[in-house]
């Protein structure tokens, strides 16, 4: 399948330096340093998930849990989250670390220091002094064994955030509980009706949906019947806590509310859906007793984790949906790292299915083809819902597998893993399935795989030396780093290594998009 050319060819720079007799002469592709993931990368990188954002004046916050589990936790599917990070950015490209915001060692109530699961943070005016303050609501394990949501508070979007001294929300008053984990995953809207009357609104749950009202200093829930107790039911404006679980189809956790900032309509609740998590939404006229809307299924299980969380938020003018995966080198569903795409309404205020992305708001996307210009792509696949099929490491990659436009065509020409200092060396990313780069196995085969390890070895199966075109200098070839003198070759349409003999084969267009 032929594709329309989208640019000039990258392979204008000669590699300085001697080149052996022989040899064909390194070249130089332009590489991608930005896109996702945000704030890390395949040289440096600390894991962290569930990311939330606040948008504060001109600079937007980024917060995650720091994701900290060992190899052996990983196998074991242990979650090690002993704090949560933050990260500021005044354009959504470039973003200065501002450390741990609250550890997990500082919070009383909780029965590990290990567990600083989902969170989200909100400024609201403290009623006693008339001064911002910011509100980090997040979940741990308290020490009878179940999770509850917790508060923390500080002067400044970027800690160190203090802990209340004792959970928000009990388990013990969202009965009755399904799981341990019901009381997971808080998120917060605030906003003033049309009345003049302020809402600050605070909702949660695993398998239960779970939304109630604060009161003015944030930290204390609305006893709407002023009974002298916090309890929940079904009912709005009887119950404090209101379970609105029905009508949310397949619903699982990481609920997230957002309402368009351009108009006064109904809100959405974004979740994640299903098993392997989903991102989804669904929407309502009124957050304690209105009828929910179907369920609308927005993103596919990401190629790299298990789970996902989703932020939806307005900065200068657009939206953007911030979400995680397992991209990064032995990433996975413990290991996970934010990543954004800019979130597109149609005019009825729908929300079509969309892809990850591995080239983000910031990053560009690169065609592979023929010297003919037939271009090369990954076999198209929907990740999976089921467990067993990962991770991904046998997805064949070759010409004549995609028909019609497809993102499956594109790629993200990275520094190269083996060794980022060598100009001439590139890994080739996946766009679409973020974490999966072209890889050279020890059996000559090709295939589209995830970085599990972390490892050289793996690095250097991911990473291929840019020489001049084997049958035209204008094109470029590609000699696997791991296995020197194979060359990235079209066999029987199927890409895969050879010792180059088959030049023309072996010779490739690499075109950036502008």
């Amino acid at each position: 399948m032929k594709k329309k050319a989208m640019a000039a060819v990258l392979i204008a720079t000669t590699a300085v330096g001697l080149v052996a007799c022989g040899s064909p002469k390194e070249v130089v592709l332009e590489k991608e340093e930005g896109g996702n993931p945000l704030v890390s990368s395949n040289e440096n990188y600390v894991y962290g998930g569930d990311p939330s954002v606040l948008v504060d004046g001109d600079t937007v916050y980024l917060y995650t849990g720091h994701d900290a589990s060992t190899d052996e936790e990983v196998g074991k599917s242990i979650y090690n989250i002993p704090e949560y990070l933050c990260y500021s950015s005044t354009d959504m490209v470039n973003w200065t670390s501002e450390g741990v915001v609250m550890s997990m060692e500082d919070v009383s109530w909780t029965s590990n220091d290990t567990s600083a699961w989902a969170s989200q943070v909100m400024k609201h005016t403290d009623p006693t002094d008339g001064k911002d303050k910011y509100y980090l609501y997040y979940c741990s394990w308290d020490k009878t064994g179940k999770q509850c949501i917790g508060v923390a508070v500080s002067d400044s979007p970027t800690g160190t955030f203090v802990d209340i001294g004792a959970p928000l929300v009990k388990s013990t008053v969202t009965k009755p509980n399904t799981s341990t984990f019901n009381d997971i995953d808080p998120t917060a809207w605030i906003e003033t009706d049309e009345d003049g009357v302020e809402h600050r609104y605070l909702a949660w749950g695993n398998g239960m949906f779970f939304v109630c009202e604060l009161n003015e200093d944030m930290t204390s829930v609305t006893d709407v019947n002023s009974d002298g107790k916090i309890t929940s039911g079904k009912v709005a404006g009887e119950d404090d806590v209101v379970i609105r679980t029905d009508g949310l189809e397949s619903y699982t956790e990481a609920p997230w509310i957002y309402r368009r900032s351009d108009e006064n309509g109904d809100y959405y609740l974004f979740f994640a859906h299903q098993w392997r998590e989903c991102m989804a939404y669904a929407t309502t006229d009124d957050l304690l007793s209105g009828d929910w809307s179907e369920t609308k299924k927005i993103m596919n299980p990401t190629a790299t984790s298990n789970t996902n969380h989703m932020a939806v938020f307005d900065f200068k003018g657009k939206t953007y949906f911030v979400y995680h995966n397992g991209s990064l080198p032995a990433g996975s569903g413990f290991r996970r790292t934010a990543c954004v795409v800019e979130l597109q309404f149609n005019d009825d205020g729908s929300i079509d299915l969309f892809e990850e992305s591995a080239a983000g708001i910031s990053g560009k996307t690169s065609t592979i083809s023929t010297m003919d210009e037939v271009l090369i792509a990954h076999n198209p696949f929907v990740c999976s819902s089921a467990d067993s099929d990962y991770p991904y490491k046998d997805v064949a990659i070759g010409i004549n597998l995609v028909e019609g436009d497809s993102k499956d065509f594109d790629w993200v020409i990275r520094s190269g893993k083996a060794d980022f200092t060598n100009e001439s060396y590139v890994s080739i990313e996946s766009e679409n399935k973020p974490g999966l780069y072209i890889t050279a196995n020890s059996d000559g085969t090709v295939t589209l795989c995830q970085d599990t390890k972390a490892s050289e070895g793996a690095a250097a199966n991911q990473t291929f030396k840019t020489v001049e075109g084997l049958s035209d200098k204008s094109g470029v070839s590609l000699e696997s780093v791991a296995q020197p003198g194979k060359y990235l070759t079209l066999v029987d349409d199927v890409l895969t290594l050879t010792d180059g003999s088959d030049k023309e084969s072996a010779t490739f267009k690499i075109e950036v998009a502008q």
